[in-house]
C-alpha cells in the first residue's frame, strides 16, 4: 500500500509542473521526444550489433534471399519513419500494420531458410 502511494506521489509531483507552470507542456513534449530518440537509437544499435554477430550468415545468403532480407529491413525503417502520417487514419493504421507484418514475415522466412540444413 505504501509503495503504491509513493509511486502516485512521484507521478503527481512530476505532473504538477507540466499542468501549472507556463511552458510545462512544451517541456513535456521535449522530454517525450528525447525519450523517443533514445529508444530509436537503442533499436538501431541493437540492429547493428545483430548484423555484426550474423555478418557471415547474411553474406552467404543467396542474392535473392539477401535482397528480400534487406528490402524487409528497409521497409521496417520506412514504417518507423512514416508512423506519424500513417497512424493518423484508420486505413493508414491498417496499411502500417500490414506492411510491418509483411516485413517481419519476410525476415523470419529468409532467416529460417538460412538455418535449414
Amino acid at each position: 500500500m505504501t509503495r503504491a502511494l509513493r509511486n502516485i506521489t512521484i507521478i503527481a509531483l512530476i505532473a504538477v509542473p507540466v499542468a501549472f507552470l507556463p511552458g510545462g507542456g512544451a517541456a513535456a513534449r521535449a522530454v517525450v521526444a528525447a525519450l523517443g530518440i533514445g529508444f530509436l537509437a537503442s533499436v538501431g544499435f541493437a540492429g547493428y550489433q545483430g548484423y555484426r554477430v550474423n555478418r557471415l550468415t547474411i553474406s552467404t545468403l543467396p542474392d535473392t534471399a539477401r535482397a528480400v532480407f534487406f528490402a524487409a529491413v528497409g521497409l521496417l525503417v520506412l514504417m518507423v519513419a512514416a508512423a506519424d502520417e500513417l497512424l493518423a487514419s484508420g486505413v493508414g493504421t491498417l496499411v502500417w500494420i500490414g506492411l510491418i507484418v509483411l516485413a517481419v514475415a519476410a525476415i523470419i522466412r529468409v532467416w529460417s531458410e538460412a538455418h535449414t540444413y
